[in-house]
């Protein structure tokens, strides 16, 4: 059995009970304090993707009401949403316990650093779960409720432990997880799925590999030592730099497909239309860069950060859209 397939096999018992050949998890340096754990049982959260994630909910909702939702609506929603994303990134921390210790990049990681247990962190993935699908089911409706115990699911599951140790494809697929926002954000103003919602989930689905790719070349080490299959890992500058652009133009065009089909106007089809330039632009400069075997970080690290502005700003545009952007079709 490889050293990949050894992983795999780990992790599948990972969200149940210790596997075999797991490190004993260090100890804090310092006092523990009560705000020093509340600090630390937050980051297991991984509260910066939260913050990602939920850029999309709100104007995904307020694009599908094309006004203002309710205010409990939005603030049930953003609750749950926000502990189903926390339940996810716990239960990732769990899973990716031992690849943390050994890589720089998350070397200040609660598990890492000791400040939550190894089960401290599991009995808090589950009850995150438990209570961020009663609280989305009971706030919200019985089909966000659904989705968001979809989506930890796949982030928990699919994603950690079934795709990340076995394939230079798994931030691809494993990325549908952080697709589900926006399922759940029109779930909550509509009751259903529609066409708009799809394509919005499409969208990030197609972001997601160029957002996180250039990441992954800037700590290729890192994810080596790890013996995680990240792309920049595992295939030369050139190779990333090519799935890059292509991925980069695909986000761009699937952006634009919101005005036919979901009824966009022009605020939205303008800031889509030159953010998604900007950012397809770029995504060219990288792989020219590697092509001429120039160093890339630099440039890998401003589509990486770039990357998270260019949604921004699309889904900034969904949002204020219903409210100044007259239609174009």
């Amino acid at each position: 059995m490889n050293s990949l397939e050894t992983s795999g096999t780990a992790g599948r018992s990972a969200l149940g009970t210790e596997h075999a050949g797991v490190a004993a998890a260090p100890r804090p340096e310092g006092r523990m304090t009560v705000s020093r754990k509340v600090r630390a049982y937050v980051a297991l959260m991984k509260p910066r993707i939260i913050e990602l994630l939920l850029v999309a909910t709100v104007p995904t909702m307020v694009f599908a009401q094309q006004g203002m939702p309710d205010f409990w609506l939005i603030l049930n929603t953003l609750v749950g949403g926000t502990l189903a994303a926390g339940a996810a990134g716990a239960f990732n921390c769990y899973i990716d316990r031992d690849e943390d210790r050994v890589m720089k990049r998350t070397a200040k990681r609660p598990l890492v650093t000791g400040e939550v247990g190894d089960r401290e962190a599991l009995v808090f993935a589950w009850v995150l779960s438990a209570v961020s699908v009663a609280w989305l089911t009971l706030g919200v409706n019985v089909l966000a409720g659904v989705l968001g115990a979809v989506a930890i699911f796949l982030y928990a599951v699919f994603y950690s432990i079934v795709l990340k140790r076995r394939t230079a494809q798994n931030i691809v697929w494993g990325g549908v997880a952080g697709c589900m926002p926006v399922l759940i954000g029109w779930a909550a103003v509509t009751g259903g799925l529609d066409w708009p919602a799809l394509i919005l989930f499409l969208f990030i689905f197609l972001w997601t590999p160029p957002h996180y790719w250039p990441l992954s070349m800037k700590y290729a080490e890192d994810y080596s030592r790890a013996g995680v299959p990240m792309l920049g890992a595992v295939s030369s500058a050139r190779t990333v730099g090519s799935q890059v652009v292509l991925y980069a133009w695909a986000t761009a065009i699937c952006s634009m497909l919101l005005v036919p089909v979901g009824g966009a106007g022009w605020v939205y089809a303008l800031t889509a239309l030159a953010s998604g330039t900007w950012f397809v632009w770029h995504s060219h400069k990288l792989h020219a860069l590697a092509v001429a075997g120039r160093p890339t970080d630099k440039q890998a690290m401003y589509v990486f950060h770039g990357s998270i502005a260019y949604i921004t700003f699309v889904f900034f545009a969904l949002a204020v859209d219903p409210f100044v952007g007259g239609p174009i079709l």
